[in-house]
Order: structure tokens, then sequence, then C-alpha cells
């Protein structure tokens, strides 16, 4: 998986969890908050683009889907 994220998305990554660790120093309910959020984003992009691969054929191409 890593390796397909490429150098700037492991670079954004690690901010993204150096961001939510700096928010959960100060309040963690904050912080789990904005973690689901995050998870609940990336779950509608990954619906998204695997919804416009299959529209063009490619649907298979995603892998590790929940249907």
């Amino acid at each position: 998986m890593f390796d397909k994220l490429g150098a700037k998305g492991l670079v954004g990554l690690l901010v993204l969890v150096a961001g939510v660790a700096v928010i959960a120093l100060e309040n963690i309910l904050i912080a789990a908050g904005i973690g689901l959020v995050v998870v609940g984003v990336v779950l509608v992009a990954w619906g998204l683009v695997s919804g416009l691969m299959e529209s063009f054929g490619m649907g298979a191409m995603m892998g590790g889907g929940f249907e």
C-alpha cells in the first residue's frame, strides 16, 4: 500500500497523524472526533473513486471493497 502512495502521500499521512496527536495532547475526545471525520472522508472518497472506476469498467482495480 505504501508504495502506491509515493513520497508526498507518506508525508501527508505523517502530517495527518502528527496533527491528530497534537490535538490529542490537549483533548482526547476532540482528537477521536477528528479521527472519525478523517476516516469517514477517506471511505467516502474510496466509494466515489471505486464507483467511477466501475463505470469505466475497471472496478476490480480498487480491490478490498466492502461489497
